[in-house]
């Protein structure tokens, strides 16, 4: 990640306290720096690495912070860092797969007030938004949200419903999205290239952050959401003119033990054709949560072929979070 010090939007696209509706100087206040070490031999250092930076949103009186989970997954040593500078170990208290948010907790005191937060039907979101990473003003941009539709990424993931905005923020990760009236939106998680009428647009989603509020007590009481745990194949797909393709394969995962490989297109699923990831995901974890197995009907180099992958919960394969 860039160093917070050396670089800032320009003033243009910055907020201003005297321009917005809120307290800014708390707004900001309440996103801070968030960086995790993972071993080596996690099962997810290979793909998403070792060293990780991003960003966290204060949500609780205690100092606890909502970020995107894919930062703190198998982390085994995490820091918090606030904009006034105050460093403090933070716990890897839960990450949940479905909605894709995690929660760390603070190891000593923030001294950080936490954020309001709001549902996406009360939230204020036709004019300006802020996007806001740890670093004060310069870099909290102004952005607008262009879409807000279903999203569908290639590790069989699902949103019902996500929020764009441009222009793109270059920290992204566990950022904040605040409403016009400086309340807590959504956490950030990718930068986007999205179609917008004739043009493509270059910005950010963001996972609503109203989705932990279901889920808040089972997370911080049990570690995770209380539900049975999806049915995961170990599949990374994408949509193609030809079909549903796979594009690669988790090493050692469900789908390559059952015969999957790179290049395979979907055509149905236990017999029922599938068209988009949507669907394919949803026909999936219709079959039963994990441990289900599922049959696959795949075209291969022109033949067809048919495969039965045993899912698993792909939680059981992450290091556990401890407490030293």
């Amino acid at each position: 990640m860039t160093d917070p010090i050396v670089w800032a939007f320009p003033s243009e696209l910055q907020p201003k306290g005297d321009e917005v509706g809120f307290d800014l100087d708390a707004a900001l206040g309440a996103v801070v720096g968030l960086r995790a070490e993972i071993p080596d031999d996690a099962f997810t250092a290979s793909t998403l690495g070792t060293g990780r930076s991003g960003n966290g949103v204060v949500i609780g009186e205690d100092g606890l912070v909502l970020t995107i989970g894919y930062l703190i997954t198998e982390a085994e040593a995490l820091w918090l860092t606030t904009n006034s500078g105050t460093v403090v170990a933070g716990h890897a208290l839960a990450y949940d797969p479905v909605t894709g948010l995690g929660l760390v907790l603070p190891l000593g005191r923030l001294g950080v007030a936490p954020i309001a937060r709001c549902r996406l039907d009360e939230a204020s979101l036709d004019g300006d938004v802020y996007v806001v990473g740890r670093g004060g003003q310069g870099h909290a941009l102004r952005a607008r949200v262009f879409a807000r539709r279903e999203f569908a990424g290639y590790w069989e993931y699902l949103l019902d419903q996500a929020l764009f905005t441009t222009p793109a923020h270059p920290e992204w990760s566990g950022a904040a999205l605040l409403d016009g009236s400086g309340r807590l939106v959504g956490i950030g998680s990718l930068f986007v290239q999205e179609p917008d009428g004739d043009e493509v647009v270059k910005g950010n989603m963001f996972v609503p952050s109203e989705l932990i509020d279901p889920i808040l007590d089972d997370m911080l009481r049990l570690g995770r959401a209380d539900r049975p745990p999806r049915a995961w194949l170990g599949v990374y797909s994408a949509e193609t003119r030809d079909g549903i393709a796979i594009r690669g394969l988790a090493q050692g995962g469900p789908a390559e033990r059952a015969g999957v490989k790179a290049g395979d297109i979907v055509r149905d699923v236990a017999g029922a054709p599938v068209e988009g990831l949507a669907e394919f995901y949803r026909s999936v974890w219709n079959r039963g949560p994990a441990g289900t197995s599922i049959p696959l009907t795949l075209s291969r180099e022109g033949r067809v072929t048919s495969v039965t992958v045993r899912s698993v919960d792909r939680s059981a394969l992450l290091r556990k979070p401890s407490l030293q």
